[in-house]
């Protein structure tokens, strides 16, 4: 067993062709906000309490009606058979072993029934806005009959933004592996490779609406039974908005660097966003995560819970569903560790007051 996860992000690196460790790897523009969440959660500093009963750490909680191991999740990520030919049935069976949900992207590589058949823990489907409504309306559907439990609608790439290395590779789906749960000529775009442009990105130029508005969230609500989550939100603004618009739970994140170059970090953005929403939903952090620690910190300015992306992707590079598992436990591990050393043996022990933000001495709860 690897016991930390940089040593699966050198495996994977090493196992995977250098054009597809790019996708998963690179970033938007000048890369800056690669680093950014992990620098910003650096930043950040625990402040332990002592002489509680911490005999006993339980670090089970619950996320929109689901029962989690511990407060974490995959974050979607498309094509995981670019990682592993079992793919996304791979990662859901390692996501319902260590208790952990999965948010499958809508361009993921295997159905959503095989991945569902495989699951043993609950998933969300994650959706862009593709101009193609019908299509949009298939897969909500196909994701209710099988049991998937939200709906995440990623609301900050209203196109893929410039990512240099794609584009430098010509980079393109490659041949025996594609979205097969949208339509094949909706995808086209995406398996043709151009020197010096990414298919990605012309890909979502063609099939991305671009025009959608808050006011459209109606729509979406009204298709569908589950609840719907918004991914990519970084202001107190849109989060008023979402919660006014009946969103269900916010994913802050910066689409892992790959979007808005020189953003905000998604760290930076939580408190503001936890209190701006004030327990009217959800609020997960997706961003830089690659510590237990970091969970605890999230849990401290106010999330409900943390998503790890490419470190998902690695463990799958490495060993499959095997790998993904250990990749969660790990991170488990190191969770549990931090709750007994800060005093803090439940979840719900986490408050404000137990981090110290740069430049502060501490924030109350």
């Amino acid at each position: 067993m690897v016991l930390a996860l940089h040593a699966y992000e050198a495996a994977a690196k090493e196992r995977l062709p250098g054009p597809v460790w790019d996708f998963f790897a690179g970033g938007s523009g000048t890369e800056s906000m690669l680093a950014a969440g992990r620098e910003a959660l650096d930043r950040i500093r625990l402040r332990p309490r002592c002489l509680v009963d911490v005999s006993h750490c339980d670090p089970r909680t619950e996320l929109l009606g689901a029962d989690l191991a511990a407060p974490l999740g995959i974050a979607p990520m498309a094509y995981h058979q670019l990682a592993h030919p079992e793919g996304e049935v791979a990662t859901a069976r390692a996501a319902g072993e260590a208790g952990a949900l999965l948010t499958v992207s809508m361009f993921a590589s295997r159905t959503l029934e095989d991945i569902a058949a495989a699951a043993t823990g609950p998933l969300w489907l994650q959706l862009y806005w593709l101009k193609r409504r019908d299509l949009l309306v298939d897969l909500i559907h196909r994701a209710e009959a099988t049991g998937f439990r939200a709906l995440v609608l990623t609301v900050d790439a209203p196109r893929v933004a410039f990512r240099p290395r794609d584009a430098a590779n010509g980079f393109a789906v490659p041949p025996g592996i594609r979205a097969v749960n949208v339509a094949h000529d909706v995808m086209a775009a995406s398996h043709g490779g151009r020197d010096g442009e990414s298919a990605i990105a012309r890909h979502s130029k063609e099939q991305f609406d671009a025009s959608i508005t808050w006011e459209d969230l109606a729509w979406l609500r009204e298709v569908t039974s589950l609840p719907v989550v918004l991914k990519g939100v970084l202001t107190g603004e849109d989060a008023e908005l979402a919660v006014r618009h009946g969103v269900s739970g916010l994913v802050v994140s910066n689409h892992g660097g790959r979007q808005l170059d020189f953003s905000r970090s998604a760290p930076d953005a939580l408190a503001e966003i936890v209190d701006t929403v004030a327990g009217r939903c959800a609020v997960v952090l997706d961003g830089g995560v690659r510590h237990g620690a970091d969970i605890a910190k999230a849990l401290c300015l106010g999330a409900d819970a943390v998503m790890v992306g490419r470190p998902a992707l690695w463990g799958l590079a490495h060993s499959g569903a095997e790998g993904v598992a250990d990749v969660l436990r790990l991170l488990m591990g190191e969770f549990e560790e931090v709750m007994a050393l800060m005093g803090a043996p439940t979840v719900a022990a986490f408050e404000r007051s137990g981090v110290v933000l740069p430049g502060c001495a501490h924030l109350s709860a």
